[in-house]
């Protein structure tokens, strides 16, 4: 049965087209496919869409532009949503079905973007966020489940990877919406607002639909699998698939004499289960831990930290880093079953490796060349000089990075007017000094430096996006949409997706911190390293699932010993000996 892994042939070099045939011929598959997606616009959107937000919520609450905590909790308090979103989900799922979860993540997608865009504090928004982030947590799971659960073996990567297009898609409208609202009033509440619009689209589609046919086999209701499986394989495929479907609940059944009855013991004494979830919970927490939504979250602050100023420029700039992250995606539509799930991991974290040790050379390379702090340009603006610069008794040695390290107040850089990179004035921050910096036509700096090396971090920036987003932006969710057992695969999803929420909560709410302790170039050295351990774990853990019915699956796993030694040629076991 492994033989039909790496012996894919012919069929496999014509997955994608045949996705798209599959899909003329039988478009209710992709209408299936395309509705439980919208889960994915949701996350990708909530995602892309605070990153630019952020930067009027600063302007609009002073409380929030004062203290970095506060930021990061109004982007974190949605992935502690998700975390309880994934862990509800999970259960939600096995007892209550995919389509229900989706139907209730929507209705909390739906809540929570009302509250933001209406909220008169920090306090209503971070509440509005914690909404949002249930249905995210809900939806990040059940989407590439449902869609799973609904494909074809042949094409199932591919149409599991729509999920991920339409993550990053969301990603990338969040951007556009991002830069439509610049000059509108009350720009950040329509960035935000917007998102329930997406919500009740999926929540009148999802009404349309029937519900998984494997969960509804699970449950005894065989006829209405069966008229389901129907509809989406072809005549003469159909009945093996209801067979192979049938002996493996029977199966189930037999062996735990219940199909209710779960618990962690049980997930974990079960071998197939136990190797499921090492690979599952482990792509899940290295897709965070390599820095993924540092870069989503932040990356108009991320270009401002490079040298670019202004908030329109940050959020043009970062429109393309999105825009990348769609196209990759794309990428990983048609090679996700021709080429396979690990070796897509494998190409995607050795370039990761590669941008993170680029971007970390740039950033430090940007903050030890600085432009220096002029008396003379500083002296132009009066009463104005930072006090931290006029008592300190290394004035003369002052540059653009310590000025903005100044906090009793706060400072910021006002960049000389002939040249960006010559000496500048270091001058008190306040939207008034920000205002008459303008007024001169200079360039005003409160989160970065101008640099000659600022667009050396964009180009660091897109190759990261180019090598993350086909392989470690999609495949782990296609893994842990396939890897396990019919039975445990509703809590096996949820614990991964919990786990993967539970990591991007950690990076998200530490990143900013971070870069304030130790700098932003030994922030991404750090996640370089995390990116090197992340190649590591998936030469050894993560096994093939190219091309196997989900059925085959768990028997591949029965056979699998963990593959230490991933650098020998293993023989694989005669097809006959796995049935």
């Amino acid at each position: 049965m492994e033989g039909a892994v790496h012996g894919g042939g012919t069929t496999d070099a014509s997955a994608f087209r045949e996705c798209f045939s599959l899909s003329w011929k039988n478009p209710y598959v992709l209408r299936l496919a395309f509705s439980a997606g919208i889960g994915g616009l949701l996350f990708g959107y909530d995602t892309g869409v605070i990153s630019g937000a952020l930067l009027y919520i600063r302007d609009d609450f002073t409380s929030v532009d004062k203290k970095t905590v506060l930021q990061e909790s109004i982007v974190s308090m949605a992935v502690g949503g998700a975390i309880i979103g994934a862990a509800i989900g999970g259960w939600m799922n096995d007892r209550f079905g995919r389509r229900t979860s989706i139907l209730v993540a929507d209705f909390l997608f739906f809540v929570g973007a009302v509250i933001m865009a209406a909220a008169p504090n920090p306090g209503a928004l971070i509440t509005g966020r914690v909404f949002v982030g249930l249905g995210v947590g809900m939806a990040s799971m059940t989407s590439p489940l449902y869609i799973s659960e609904a494909s074809p073996a042949k094409i199932r990567g591919a149409l599991v990877s729509t999920n991920g297009f339409l993550i990053t898609g969301g990603q990338f409208l969040s951007y556009l919406i991002n830069l439509a609202f610049t000059r509108a009033p009350g720009t950040w509440r329509w960035m935000l607002g917007v998102a329930g619009i997406p919500a009740l689209l999926q929540f009148i589609l999802m009404l349309l639909l029937p519900e998984s046919p494997r969960w509804l086999y699970r449950k005894g209701r065989e006829e209405e699998a069966q008229a389901i499986l129907r509809k989406i394989y072809p005549a003469q495929e159909v009945e093996t698939e209801i067979r192979d479907l049938k002996e493996s609940v029977d199966k189930e059944i037999e062996e735990e004499g219940s199909s209710e009855k779960i618990n962690l013991v049980k997930l974990l004494k079960t071998q197939t289960v136990r190797r499921g979830l090492i690979a599952g919970v482990g792509l899940q927490v290295f897709q965070q831990f390599v820095g993924i939504n540092t870069v989503m979250y932040y990356s108009p602050t991320i270009v401002q930290l490079s040298g670019f100023a202004s908030n329109r420029t940050a959020l043009l700039l970062s429109l393309v880093t999105s825009g990348l992250n769609a196209a990759g995606s794309i990428v990983s539509i048609y090679f996700i079953d021709r080429t396979g799930r690990k070796k897509l991991l494998v190409i995607s974290l050795s370039g990761v490796i590669l941008s993170l040790g680029v971007l970390s050379a740039v950033f430090h390379e940007t903050t030890s060349h600085s432009p220096m702090v002029s008396a003379v340009e500083t002296s132009h603006f009066t009463n104005l000089t930072c006090p931290d610069y006029s008592s300190a008794a290394t004035a003369d040695k002052w540059d653009c990075m310590k000025c903005l390290k100044a906090s009793s107040p706060d400072c910021g850089f006002c960049a000389s007017h002939s040249n960006k990179l010559f000496p500048g004035a270091c001058l008190i921050s306040n939207k008034t000094v920000k205002g008459l910096c303008h007024d001169e036509s200079r360039e005003w700096y409160t989160r970065g430096c101008p640099s000659k090396f600022g667009w050396l971090a964009l180009v660091g920036l897109a190759l990261y996006i180019i090598f993350f987003s086909p392989g470690m932006g999609t495949v782990p969710w296609i893994v842990n949409s396939e890897i396990y057992p019919l039975r445990f695969r509703g809590v096996c999803g949820g614990i991964a997706a919990t786990a993967n929420w539970i990591s991007n909560l950690i990076v998200a709410q530490s990143f900013l911190s971070l870069t304030q302790a130790i700098g932003t170039s030994w922030t991404f050295l750090i996640f370089g390293v995390i990116s090197v351990a992340a190649l590591l774990f998936v030469l050894i853990f993560v096994p093939e699932t190219k091309g196997l019915p989900i059925e085959e699956i768990e028997k591949m796993l029965e056979l699998r010993a963990l593959h230490f030694k991933f650098w020998e040629k293993r023989s694989l076991p005669d097809k006959s000996q796995s049935v």
